[in-house]
């Protein structure tokens, strides 16, 4: 954010402070101390204290004294953001009948800054390593429906978007550089859909496609999650591929709808 965004009148710091210790729990630190509070935001001591016993009496957080935690309340905030944007309201039964068809997890996902997050899911019970449930965060570089989206930005915007997102290297699979990247982003935008091949995770594949308004932009990506060792890259693109864009667009159709 900008110093002029920062420095405005209406900008209330002493909210983005408190919001920015909410982000600090995660799956890694469920549980936090003032002093590892302060270490993940960056922000005082006192300040931290500040917003944590405000979370605390608003009812978002609990503490044994030493360590915070963060109340089932705070889901009221995510469940808010998903009943207004009724993306995941829409997509449900699409999504429920493509995997059944396919007997595949199918997912929803939106941008939020450099990473997707999970509004939507209707899981196998198939295992994998990465747990995934709605409000799940994944760097959107290495996701297929964070490449998807990545592809419709505006040119600009997908430029800056490419320069300073994080691209980690999560398998031996996963590209190695941003210019390889590019090219990627490149093909996706122009055929409308990704595929990775074990790029998240090693023995995942999936494919994902583009959810857009009645205005015609990409708003979220739906995707089909699938294992090497039960679904070829042929079968994938042959069999799966059509029935993902079918989804896509029934999807896209019912949210012009409302």
């Amino acid at each position: 954010m900008s110093n002029e965004e920062t420095s405005s009148s209406d900008y209330v710091q002493s909210l983005a402070r408190g919001l920015l210790v909410l982000r600090a729990f995660s799956a890694e630190h469920p549980a936090l101390t003032l002093a590892e509070a302060a270490r993940l935001t960056g922000l005082t001591r006192a300040t931290v204290r500040r917003s944590l016993h405000t979370l605390q009496k608003l009812g978002y957080a609990v503490t044994d004294g030493k360590q915070f935690e963060l109340t089932p309340r705070v889901l009221d905030i995510g469940y808010a953001y998903l009943a207004s944007a009724q993306i995941g309201e829409v997509a449900q039964p699409f999504m429920e009948a493509l995997s059944d068809q396919l007997n595949e997890s199918v997912s929803v996902a939106v941008l939020d800054e450099f990473e997707i997050v999970y509004i939507a899911r209707v899981p196998t019970k198939r295992i994998m390593r990465i747990g995934l449930a709605l409000g799940s965060r994944l760097p959107a570089l290495v996701t297929s429906m964070g490449r998807v989206i990545v592809a419709e930005l505006p040119p600009i915007e997908q430029r800056q978007f490419l320069k300073s997102a994080p691209f980690p290297k999560m398998t031996e699979k996963t590209l190695n550089t941003k210019a390889e990247l590019a090219k990627e982003i490149a093909l996706i935008k122009q055929q409308g859909w990704a595929l990775l091949d074990q790029e998240l995770e090693d023995g995942v594949r999936s494919i994902a496609a583009p959810i857009r308004d009645k205005h015609g932009r990409t708003i979220a990506a739906i995707n089909i999650g699938t294992q090497t060792g039960r679904t070829k890259m042929s079968q994938l693109k042959d069999d799966y591929l059509p029935r993902l864009l079918q989804a896509a667009n029934q999807i896209t159709s019912a949210m012009a709808k409302r």
